[in-house]
């Protein structure tokens, strides 16, 4: 298989845990019919599952069964899921169009999108915790508070309000724009990667090697990202192309060109590579072509 299959296989294995039970346990806990049609209208979308595929491999790397992993894994799906559809609104980046359709808000109304975000961050919680008892406590609630740093106002809040911040202003300097990135896109990419190793209780030198590879693949990706909004096309993305620069914001093409940043992508893709050197089998593997497999895009 070659890892875009790879990838397809471990996101329909993800896709299969959070459509089983995720909208049952809703329904069964009364959860209003107009709210969870939202929530599930951008879970279900379709989409990678990168971030739960990186904390399966990582607790599959360092010995942990992946069915254990699992709750916790979808977890970072659902918050995903919330940070595209806020992303999205009028008062954020104001896309229409997210995964080929729709975005939430153009079918929801703005109230209903918020409301579906709210609620998915608040799940994911729920979701996560639910390793317990497969996994040791003592080994959840670290990952928790991981996950949560990761996705609060110190990672992925913060980082997207620098980036409204750092929108249309003039001067923004290529280190302020990979801090605002390493904060709204790697900050929970790089849990992802932490708390699989966390769950599956790597030694502290496992843990360091899995946020040092979190950190180069999310910093690859949100450069490849760039790259694509200038280069790419919106029936291959899903989403508009072009709407950075229309917006005025600061991204790797816009501050270095296209060919540094292309650069750029593939050098933090060796730093990924070389956290993980000394590990071997599948999941290694995996995860060494995964990353390799980001910049080919746009080689």
């Amino acid at each position: 298989m070659t890892v875009k299959e790879r990838l397809a296989a471990q996101a329909a294995e993800v896709e299969v845990y959070i459509r089983e039970r995720f909208g049952a346990r809703m329904r069964e806990r009364g959860v209003p019919e107009g709210l969870l049609s939202a929530m599930e209208y951008s879970l279900m979308a379709g989409g990678k599952r990168l971030r739960p595929c990186l904390c399966l491999s990582f607790a599959e790397l360092f010995g942990a069964p992946r069915a254990s992993v699992m709750p916790f894994a979808a977890g970072f799906e659902l918050i995903h899921t919330y940070s595209l559809i806020h992303d999205d609104l009028p008062a954020m980046d104001d896309d229409d169009l997210r995964r080929g359709r729709p975005s939430n808000h153009k079918v929801f109304g703005e109230a209903g999108a918020i409301l579906a975000g709210d609620a998915l961050l608040t799940e994911a919680f729920g979701c996560m915790s639910r390793s317990w008892p497969a996994v040791a406590a003592e080994l959840v609630l670290p990952a928790l508070a991981e996950a949560g740093r990761a996705a609060g106002a110190a990672g992925m809040v913060g980082g997207q309000m620098l980036d409204m911040e750092f929108t249309a202003r003039q001067g923004v300097t290529l280190a302020e724009l990979a801090h605002m990135q390493a904060l709204k896109t790697g900050a929970l990419i790089t849990a992802s990667c932490v708390c699989g190793a966390i769950l599956a209780g790597a030694a502290e030198d496992g843990i360091s090697r899995a946020r040092e590879y979190g950190e180069a693949v999310g910093a690859a990706f949100q450069i490849v990202d760039d790259i694509l909004d200038e280069v790419g096309d919106a029936a291959t993305m899903g989403k508009p192309v072009g709407s950075d620069r229309e917006q005025g914001k600061s991204t790797y093409p816009s501050l270095v060109g296209l060919n540094e940043s292309r650069r750029l992508a593939g050098q933090r893709v060796d730093a990924a590579l070389a956290a993980i050197a000394a590990y071997d089998g599948p999941a290694a593997d995996f995860l060494r072509d995964l990353a390799r497999y980001i910049v080919v895009r746009v080689q």
